[in-house]
């Protein structure tokens, strides 16, 4: 197969994909523990480095990568698509650390159940993009094609949990919150939020067409 013969030439592509994918989880999990901790601190201050540091990993991971593409003869998929996976694929990691940063900005002082519930859809999806990444650059095996097409399909209902629950998370909002200035900081974070997930759909849609492109 084509991919598998590429790969063999320039499997430095796949190894960076992972790497970011690696990023993109350690950050959502460091995310997760600072929502879990919020009322400490110390803790919370320390889980907003970790969310830092993820990101700026992330973003060297992705540097890497545009330059790669820039001075390898031989890309092992295209290399629109390679640039496409990896900005998009930035774009999470991205996303979670602007929700660290806004829930600081906005001086967020009370965590909300509906908060954590997207934290957890959040760390969900970008696990389920970790295991898609992986199996890109072994397309050659058939159950692996399966095994990503499948993995991509539960991106997508993640993403439909994380979209309901901040609809409901919206509506108790509305009719409960009466602070006007509490209405529009929660309703930003909550959008923020599932846009994660959104963001993480869209680079299952990416690997999805590369994999049906290299089956």
């Amino acid at each position: 197969m084509l991919l598998g013969r590429l790969r063999a030439r320039d499997g430095r592509f796949f190894e960076k994909f992972d790497q970011h994918a690696d990023r993109i989880l350690d950050a959502a999990l460091a995310f997760r523990r600072l929502v879990d901790n919020y009322a400490d601190p110390a803790l919370r201050e320390a889980a907003n480095r970790e969310v830092d540091a993820a990101e700026r990993a992330a973003d060297r991971v992705t540097q890497e990568v545009n330059r790669l593409i820039h001075t390898s003869a031989h890309t092992p998929i295209d290399r629109d698509q390679i640039h496409t996976l990896i900005s998009t694929m930035d774009d999470v990691a991205d996303l979670i650390q602007d929700s660290a940063e806004t829930m600081a900005l906005y001086d967020v002082r009370i965590m909300t159940d509906e908060i954590a519930r997207l934290a957890d859809l959040a760390v969900k999806c970008c696990e389920r993009v970790k295991e898609v990444v992986a199996l890109l650059g072994k397309l050659g095996d058939a159950s692996c094609v399966d095994a990503a097409l499948k993995t991509c399909e539960e991106i997508d209902r993640l993403e439909s949990d994380a979209d309901r629950e901040m609809r409901s998370a919206m509506s108790r909002l509305f009719r409960e919150q009466a602070d006007v200035l509490e209405v529009i900081k929660m309703k930003a974070i909550y959008e923020l939020l599932e846009r994660i997930t959104d963001k993480c759909e869209d680079v299952a849609n990416v690997a999805e067409g590369i994999v049906l492109e290299h089956r």
